[in-house]
């Protein structure tokens, strides 16, 4: 099942809103669109359906030949971002087209946010893996925060593929599911997410439809006999 359509975006930073029964509510706002319809593939030509979408201009100086061709296609500005939204059907839309944020996004609606994490460098086991680390007693020395050992004797006579180890952490492309929309301010392309959402103030993000199903847990409603039973 393919998601509904998206939109690019701009991570502002978090607040808090206050919903209609007092209740605090923390959000993460979003600068979003307009985009514009960039590129448009189609089932005969590229063997699937996909917009590429542009997002905040940047100067003509920075692009390419390559790039700027792209754009004068689409009769656009050259733009920063540049993410691909897949669908079931682009007949609807054509190059050049603008899509606002009040186009793709509700109140209430459910999103799925992609981003990229915040990168944290080269990390150690206790930070990367939350591993506990030694016993800091009598008797260690220069081992507190090491992550043991990692061999496995003569058989396999190799360390285990996946094995948790110090490394790179962050800067990993990251998809917050399920984040329910708050508000959505057309006027100022501005719209507010319950929760927080993948990077730092500034980055990048791309908006779309929840590619799970959200599932409602049912009551059960007592038998006949346990309600007299209960009366």
């Amino acid at each position: 099942m393919l998601p509904k359509m998206g939109i690019l975006g701009q991570k502002l930073g978090m607040t808090q809103v206050f919903s209609a029964d007092g209740s605090r509510v923390p959000v993460t706002v979003l600068r979003t669109g307009p985009c514009v319809v960039v590129q448009k593939k189609t089932g005969e030509t590229d063997g699937y359906a996909a917009l590429t979408l542009g997002f905040d201009d940047k100067s003509p100086r920075r692009a390419n030949r390559a790039e700027i061709g792209v754009f004068a296609k689409a009769s656009t500005t050259p733009k920063r971002v540049l993410r691909e939204v897949r669908l079931d059907d682009v007949a609807g839309y054509e190059l050049g087209q603008q899509i606002a944020v009040g186009d793709v996004l509700h109140e209430g609606d459910h999103v799925d946010v992609v981003g990229t994490s915040k990168g944290k460098g080269f990390q150690g086991v206790m930070k990367r893996y939350h591993f506990s680390g030694n016993r800091a007693t009598h008797g260690t020395h220069e081992y507190f925060r090491h992550p043991g050992s990692i061999g496995c004797r003569l058989t396999p006579g190799r360390v285990h593929k996946g094995k948790r180890m110090p490394g790179h952490m962050g800067n990993a492309r990251v998809t917050a599911r399920n984040l329910v929309v708050v508000q959505v301010a057309a006027d100022d392309n501005v719209v507010l997410l319950r929760g927080s959402v993948p990077g730092p103030t500034g980055g990048y993000v791309l908006v779309r439809g929840t590619k799970k199903l959200i599932r409602v847990p049912k009551v059960a409603e007592k038998p006949a006999a346990a309600k007299k039973k209960a009366s």
